[in-house]
């Protein structure tokens, strides 16, 4: 029997009987390799996500891989059989913003797979076609579950413009900070530095490309050119400006509590920051991940450390809210 996770309210799952939906005009019905399990669908069990940002009844499930099994009308029929990730984000396609290609600024309102649509902790996903990414015949689906924390990491990577030859620093050392690195490391920097707060993170940072690792309580330089944050705290916030030369350039990329003390803005004017933020990751970032994937430029692997069934569902969020170094990313499989 095919299985589905449920979450109906804070607190409360079930495991249900799924049954694929046959996918409508222009939808594509995809068989289930893996999802991931990010800080967010811990928020959903936890009842701590924004008003707005999550619909019960939910199947969670927003970072995923799987294969094209079927494929609704208006959709190429060499779709079906094709290795695929897919965009979050339902955006209307018709609105100002999305016409730019800024589809996470969407104005028609919040609506995203595994939040307020069905997610893909289930054995299959039905979804819109236009927000699939084909992955290379070879591909490794386990890998490419990992490949929407990347794309919001490439979104980052494209909005810092990194040229090669620049010193370029990453701050935070989980999942997309260790992403970050290997998009950086990728550029050709003439350093790479990644500022964490837990050495054991060395040894993967350096292997990923940096060419030096230091814990925030070091002395940090302050004349880096390029900074991506990825902690998602004030005072990474704070540490990452601090690293930079006057004029250098900061992504933003996490969302630190309601209220923290972060950004000066007179540092900020006085030495003439260029400040990005990024939420989620628009169609040029999934594609621009898609091909550094399929290149051998990204290596997500290493960061997996726990794969279990759709039946574990409430282990897999104990493991993610731990704490434990231990734990990396976590994967439910429907097959496992």
């Amino acid at each position: 029997m095919s299985t589905a996770v449920v979450v109906d309210a804070p607190g409360s799952f079930r495991l249900v009987e799924h049954a694929p939906r046959d996918p409508a005009p222009g939808e594509a019905l995809v068989r289930v390799h893996a999802s991931g399990i990010c800080g967010s669908d811990r928020e959903i069990y936890q009842g701590n996500r924004p008003e707005g940002y999550v619909r019960f009844p939910l199947t969670p499930g927003h970072e995923w891989s799987g294969t094209v099994e079927a494929v609704g009308d208006g959709v190429p029929a060499g779709l079906v059989g094709r290795k695929v990730v897919g965009e979050g984000f339902r955006n209307c396609q018709v609105c100002d913003r999305c016409h730019a290609g800024e589809t996470t600024l969407c104005t028609a309102g919040y609506e995203e797979t595994g939040f307020t649509q069905p997610g893909a902790m289930a054995a299959t996903l039905t979804l819109p076609a236009r927000l699939l990414h084909i992955l290379p015949d070879d591909a490794d689906l386990t890998a490419a579950a990992l490949l929407e924390p990347a794309a919001c990491i490439a979104a980052a990577a494209l909005k810092a413009n990194a040229r090669p030859g620049e010193r370029v620093a990453v701050v935070g050392t989980g999942t997309l900070g260790m992403f970050a690195v290997q998009f950086l490391a990728a550029g050709s920097p003439a350093e790479l530095l990644v500022v964490g707060t837990r050495p054991d993170r060395r040894e993967m940072s350096l292997s990923f490309g940096a060419t030096d690792f230091r814990t925030r309580d070091q002395e940090l330089p302050d004349d880096f050119d390029v900074v991506i944050e990825t902690a998602g705290s004030a005072s990474a916030a704070r540490t990452s400006a601090a690293l930079l030369r006057r004029g250098g350039r900061l992504v933003l990329t996490g969302i630190p509590a309601p209220g923290a003390d972060g950004l000066d803005p007179t540092d900020l004017v006085v030495r003439q920051l260029e400040v990005q933020t990024v939420f989620g990751a628009p169609p040029s970032a999934w594609a621009h991940t898609v091909r550094a994937f399929g290149a051998g430029l990204l290596n997500p692997l290493p960061l997996v450390t726990h794969e279990l069934p759709l039946t574990g569902f409430a282990e897999a969020i104990e493991l993610v809210g731990s704490g434990d170094p231990k734990v990396g990313k976590v994967l439910l499989k429907p097959t496992a």
